[in-house]
This record gives structure tokens, sequence and C-alpha cells, in this order.
């Protein structure tokens, strides 16, 4: 008897509701390149190795962005910071590009994609390897500049709701 017939299908549903318990930080991933600028709100974001630096990325491929992304092959991971709540949402719908970036500011990394300035931190990637793996894409982004702001503090997202991460003081 295979293990497929032992273990019964996980519904949809009651993954994501599952999931929603799993907390994790709030990104905006941006690019920008030869098939223009794009950004998208992701939590799916995790550190891979660090040697060489790199992280991964989860991009559904029936996003509107997907093929930016997929044609640029560069990104960079700006980790939000609390007080971004507005542009984290803003990101993560239907609104034009444009506006979006209009909404921030920015600077330009190494690779050209843009850097949100405030962020508590942001990973300038070249996508080195893409896996498919039902719905999404895992883009394995290999780090080649980093900016950090040690004076702000963090923001997750959990039980699907936005919760500041407050610094510790040394």
């Amino acid at each position: 008897m295979s293990l497929d017939t032992l273990t019964p299908a996980v519904e949809k549903m009651a993954f994501r509701h599952a999931m929603s318990r799993l907390g994790a930080a709030v990104n905006i991933i941006t690019t920008e390149g030869p098939a223009g600028r794009a950004g998208f709100t992701a939590s799916a974001v995790c550190s891979v190795t660090d040697s060489p630096p790199t992280l991964l990325v989860c991009l559904n491929r029936s996003a509107s962005v997907y093929p930016v992304f997929r044609e640029n092959m560069q990104l960079c991971v700006n980790t939000l910071a609390a007080g971004h709540e507005a542009l984290s949402t803003l990101f993560g719908g239907k609104t034009p590009m444009t506006e979006r970036f209009s909404a921030a500011e920015w600077s330009t990394a190494v690779t050209g994609s843009p850097v949100l300035s405030g962020a508590v931190a942001s990973f300038d990637c070249r996508i080195t390897q893409i896996v498919s793996v039902g719905t999404h894409d895992t883009l394995f982004c290999e780090v080649v500049g980093i900016v950090r702001n040690d004076d702000t503090h963090g923001l997750m997202w959990f039980d699907r709701g936005y919760h500041p991460l407050m610094r510790q003081e040394a």
C-alpha cells in the first residue's frame, strides 16, 4: 500500500486557515528592467543559505506581475516596517503600478530594482533558479546587495492581520 492511499487529502481552505496562524514578515517585492517596473506584497519569503546569500520568494504564475519578474530576472525584497500597512495593502491589490510606486520614496539598487526608503531591510537579488510547484513558482534569489535600517520596528502578518514587532533595546 502506498503512503498516498493512507494519507487523507488536506482541504484547500483548511490549509489556508492553518497557514493564517503561521506568522511571517511582510515584504514588498519589486523589480525594474527590460520588462518594466512591478511590485507585489508577499509573506512567502525566507532564507535558503548564507553561502552564497540566497532567499526564496514564492510568486503565483497567474499574478499580473509574473511576466515582468520572469523576464527581468532580478528583484528586491523590501521587508516592511511598522507603519507600512497601507503600502502593503496597496501593493497587495489591483492598484496600477504607477500609483503603487508613487505612494512611497524609492531609490535604485545595483540590479536596478526599486529599494523602499524606510524598509527594515532590503535585499537586492538576481534570480538564479526557478522551480514550479502547484500554482506558484519558487524564485531562488542570490543577494547581491543589502540595505539595513536599524532605527525602525518590524511588521508581521498573523491571523489575517498586521502586527508591529518592537525592537528590543540592547
